[in-house]
């Protein structure tokens, strides 16, 4: 049986392995066959995929992987802020030589 493309982006979001999103969309189109009975229609790979989402709800919940982004995200910015400071020292400085430079033409 062949996947939606966006398993894998799924899985990834839902932090659950590939081979396990496979076997959730196998369950969920089990279900939607049971419950729609037409196979193949925009009704039944809705129904599929509304039940695959709730599959991988019900599986997120139950892992034990640690929600990291936020402390992922604000050692970004800490890892950052030195980079900016940097920046910020050389854009002054090159302002002051070209302010330098130009004023010091004028006068001579």
């Amino acid at each position: 049986m062949n996947t939606p493309k966006s398993l894998p982006w799924y899985a990834r979001k839902a932090g659950v392995p590939i081979e396990r999103a496979e076997a959730l969309w196998r369950q969920a189109v089990r279900h939607a066959t049971a419950g729609i009975g037409w196979v193949g229609t925009s009704e039944y790979w809705g129904a599929a995929m509304e039940r695959f989402r709730q599959l991988l709800g019900q599986e997120r919940a139950t892992l034990c992987t640690p929600q990291g982004a936020t402390l992922l995200r604000s050692q970004k910015r800490m890892l950052r802020a030195p980079i900016e400071v940097v920046n910020d020292i050389v854009v002054l400085t090159m302002r002051h030589w070209h302010h330098y430079m130009t004023h010091v033409r004028r006068t001579v």
